[in-house]
Order: structure tokens, then C-alpha cells, then sequence
């Protein structure tokens, strides 16, 4: 309580209020695959195509940089997520860790006298997983030595630059650095001087600009399902995104890379998709799209479905077939449909809301279906979770199921799963005020005003069922829930109920014949 202790005028702010719940975001993806650079197995936030290709691409010849990698699905994944509506996602590169030690990258640099005489050799520090880019310029001031440079060094987003520095000895009282000791504490290279003859300008490296390739940039790292699941402590692998709490759609087609190249069996596939599920159930408000195995046919899909993975999971979809892209070479490429599912839902979310199931919804950037899925092959699919993307004439390749994989009917749509998930969150950020606030009445009201307020514009925007706010959702805080035996453990109870809309996914139009009469 303040203290008057002086006659005089006192001002106080009270905050009586409501404090608003503001909704939580519902797009963001995060993808786990293969890239030929670019950090290494730790979640990158990337919000446009062009940051993935700066980010993940392989430098080449004339400074430009390929995001393709051949076998790999995580490109075309992310390319087709952006499409369809996704506007910000992170990427984990997935890059095989323990085993026998991975050489590093070198290039050597030309010196100024000759290209034929070697000056630097700069090497990567550890495995060399991404390409580096170096740069030699002149140096920003003129009080230095003969031959003097500055070093520019990238890998990825991360950048260095030594200003100012020679080979060999500097001369005295001039502002040059020898270079072993200008890069004494890079975490990117190491550099060793080469020894030829003439003077250290004449040796200096050539001004240009250099690429260290990667070693793994042309082919996919040897992985197993571990290095797909990761640890959270190392934070590596789909785990590692726990850190990233905005996180709310999980995809990894590249999985289906290391299928099809031998590295991981169907145990394998089984086993991260099974761990993609059990991250989502545990992190909570998030879920998995997960890919079917390639050059399935719809009977053999949903035997792999029901039998083979026999999964069971509210926080998971499964769409089939793949569909086709325009590959890097121009020619059709068959890849694995959940990035641009992922999209999709991103793409709901932003132009009608987390509640509308995302179905009947247009596939951008498909070519085709690999498999023409029939009305009579979905009837089958479609009960056992298995969301169907087909083509229809005059409207092009599209969406047609929204059900999760749970076998719990209440669960059985993709939306009303979202939905709860959007309402949970929203609610939990929004009222981290209420801990340590005095258990009492009082607090019971404000609690009761504001999740009401929240769940009232819920309603207005369409999501909640029912004639009246009181038919679509309700919240009870009193003392019924919360006596004194729980008041005492420290604890507050509240009750939220809301009646999700749900997909109208059979439209029945009943005709019947009668014969018309008079008035």
C-alpha cells in the first residue's frame, strides 16, 4: 500500500481494466531436410524464398547461388510453401553429426605478382558442410603497409571481416595486422601463409573474390532417423524446435530423400514420423504433416496406412499422392506434397481463419497428381484419414479432405484441431498476469471478463457454433471449482468450453417428385 505521510495531493495509476488475449499466430511452418549449405542442424527463421536461396544455396561461378540439391526434396518443399501462402518459416538443415571426423574445405588464394605463385591457403574450420565466400579488397586507410587487404569471410548469415592486414611482419608504426594474428579468433577459417619468393606486397593475395566449396554440397549427407528426430539439448532435429515457440505446422519431406537413397527403411520412416507426432502431442499447439512412402497406389497407400504405420494421432494429417513440380532442369519432378499443404493451411488461415477446414483449396505450383485418384478409390481413403489431392475439370488440382489421423471423432478435423489449439494458446500467453495475483473473487471475475471477451470475438469472426454467444462457448471460474483445499495447494481452476463449427464435408441435396396443384 502507498504512504501519505504529508498533506499534499497524490497521484495514482490503477490498472482495473481488462487486459485484452490477443490471438496467437497459426502459420508457421518449420521444415527439416537436406540443403547443399548454410547453418548447420539449428532451426533458421526465413520469411521469403529469396532468404531461403541466400541462406541455403550453393555459391557458384559468378556469385550466384543454386538452393537445389540433387535427391533432395527441401527446396521445392519451401518454394512450394511460399506459393501457396506461407509467409515465414524455420529451416533445421539436417547434417549427419558423430562418426569419423569430416575434412574441411581450402581454396588457395593467387598472389598479386602472379596467379601461378600461391599467397594464402584458407581453410574452413571443422566439417565443411556449407560453402564460404571470400572476398579480397583494398583497405579503408591509407596508413598501412605496402600490400596491405581486408579479409571478408561468409558462411551463411554469418560474416567476418579484418581490416588492414599483411602478410608477414608488419612494419612499425603503421596500422597493419599481420594476417595469422588478424584471424587468431575466427570461428570460420584458419589461413596459412604460403613461402615464395619476393616481398610480402608482391605475395599479397590478388583482389577478387573466391569460393570454398562444400564438401557435402553435391550429395546428401549420410543420415539416419536420429538425425531427422535430433535432441533438444544439442538442439538439433525436429527436437531442436522446441526452442522455436511460434512454431505451430511441422513438415519433413526430405525424409522421404533418405528413404528413397537407402539411408532409412520404412522402420526408419515409421519411427521420425511417429516422433513428429509425439513432438506436436507434447509441445502442444502444433501439428505434423507427414508424407506417404513414393509410387504408392491407393490400395497400397491405405494398407500402409492402417496396417504398416497404423498411426493414431489428433496432431497429425497425411495427404496422398505426391504431386508433380517443375524441376530445377525444367522437366516434371515428383516430390512429397506436405510443403505445399503447408502452405496451404497458411494460406487459410490469413484469408478466412484457422477455423475453416483447409479443403477445396487449390494446389499453386502443381502440375499434376502422380496418381489420378477416383471418387470410388477416395471413398476408401478417406475414412481411414488419408487426405486426397485430385484434379477436377475446369478447377484445376485441389485439396479434397481435411481430417487428422486420430481415430477419435471428436478430433477427426483438421480446423476443429487447430482451432483448440489457437484458442489454448491465446489463452495461455494472454493471461500469464494472473500468477502470483491474489486467489480471490475478485480474480475469479476478471479472469471470467476477460477469456469472455476473447471467446466473444472468436465468435463474431465466425469459428464458435451456435445462435448466441452463450450457445457457442462458456467459461466457469467460482468457488464450486476452486474450494479451499485447492485455493490452498496454490492453485486456479477455470473451465472453457466452446462448440467448434465443423467442415460440411458431405453436402446432401434431397430431391423428391411431387405433382404440382393448385394454390
Amino acid at each position: 500500500m502507498p504512504e501519505y505521510l504529508s498533506p499534499g495531493v497524490y497521484i495514482e495509476e490503477v490498472n482495473s481494466g481488462p487486459r485484452p488475449i490477443e490471438g496467437v499466430g497459426t502459420a508457421m511452418a518449420a521444415f527439416v531436410g537436406f540443403a547443399p549449405s548454410g547453418p548447420a542442424n539449428t532451426p533458421m527463421l526465413v520469411t521469403s524464398w529469396q532468404q531461403y536461396v541466400d541462406t541455403f544455396g550453393a555459391l557458384e561461378e559468378g556469385g550466384s547461388k543454386n538452393p537445389h540439391m540433387p535427391n533432395a526434396f527441401l527446396s521445392y518443399s519451401i518454394y512450394g510453401y511460399f506459393n501457396n501462402g506461407g509467409t515465414r518459416c524455420y529451416v533445421t538443415r539436417v547434417v549427419a553429426t558423430g562418426g569419423k571426423e569430416e575434412k574441411s574445405a581450402s581454396a588457395q588464394l593467387p598472389s598479386r605478382a602472379s596467379k601461378a605463385v600461391p599467397s594464402l591457403t584458407i581453410t574452413t574450420k571443422g566439417a565443411a558442410s556449407s560453402d564460404v565466400s571470400v572476398e579480397i579488397t583494398r583497405p579503408p586507410s591509407d596508413d598501412v603497409d605496402e600490400g596491405a587487404f581486408t579479409l571478408r569471410v561468409k558462411m551463411g548469415t554469418l560474416e567476418e571481416v579484418f581490416e588492414n592486414v599483411v602478410l608477414g611482419k608488419p612494419a612499425k608504426g603503421a596500422k597493419s595486422r599481420a594476417v595469422a594474428e588478424a584471424v587468431a579468433q575466427s570461428q570460420l577459417i584458419t589461413i596459412t601463409e604460403e613461402k615464395g619468393a619476393g616481398a610480402p606486397a608482391e605475395r599479397a593475395p590478388e583482389l577478387g573474390s573466391f569460393v570454398i566449396k562444400a564438401v557435402q554440397g553435391s550429395s546428401l549427407p549420410m543420415v539416419q532417423s536420429t538425425h531427422f528426430v535430433g535432441d533438444v539439448s544439442t538442439r538439433t532435429g525436429l527436437e531442436g524446435l522446441e526452442i522455436a515457440e511460434d512454431v505451430t505446422i511441422l513438415v519433413a519431406p526430405d525424409l522421404m530423400s533418405a528413404y528413397m537413397q537407402g539411408m532409412i527403411d520404412k522402420d526408419g520412416v515409421k519411427a521420425v514420423q511417429l516422433a513428429m507426432m509425439s513432438h506436436c502431442e507434447r509441445v502442444r499447439g502444433r501439428m505434423a504433416i507427414i508424407d506417404p512412402l513414393p509410387d504408392m497406389t491407393p490400395q497400397e497407400v491405405k494398407k500402409w496406412r492402417e496396417k504398416d504405420a497404423n498411426y493414431d494421432s489428433q496432431a497429425a494429417a497425411l495427404y496422398y499422392p505426391w504431386v508433380k513440380v517443375s524441376g530445377s532442369d525444367g522437366k516434371p519432378l515428383a516430390i512429397p506434397p506436405s510443403g505445399h499443404m503447408a502452405g496451404i493451411w497458411a494460406r487459410n488461415d490469413g484469408e478466412r481463419g484457422v477455423h475453416k477446414a483447409p479443403a477445396n483449396e487449390i494446389v499453386r505450383g502443381a502440375l499434376d497428381p502422380v496418381t489420378q485418384v477416383t471418387k470410388g478409390e477416395q471413398d476408401t481413403l478417406n475414412p481411414s484419414g488419408i487426405n486426397c489431392i485430385r484434379t477436377f475439370t475446369g478447377m484445376g488440382v485441389r485439396v479434397w479432405g481435411a481430417r487428422t489421423l486420430s481415430s477419435d471423432p471428436a478430433w477427426r478435423y483438421i480446423n476443429v484441431r487447430r482451432l483448440f489449439n489457437y484458442v489454448e494458446k491465446s489463452v495461455e500467453r494472454g493471461t500469464q498476469w494472473i500468477v502470483f495475483e491474489p486467489n480471490d473473487m475478485n480474480l475469479w471475475e476478471r479472469v471470467k471478463r476477460d477469456i469472455n471477451a476473447f471467446l466473444g470475438t472468436v465468435y463474431r469472426d465466425g469459428a464458435l457454433f451456435g445462435a448466441t454467444a452463450s450457445q457457442a462457448f462458456f467459461v466457469k471460474c467460482d468457488e464450486e471449482i476452486n474450494p479451499p483445499e485447492t485455493r490452498d495447494l496454490g492453485r486456479l481452476y477455470v473451465e472453457i468450453g466452446i462448440a467448434p463449427v465443423k467442415p460440411a464435408e458431405f453436402v446432401i441435396f434431397r430431391f423428391s417428385q411431387f405433382s404440382g396443384g393448385g394454390a
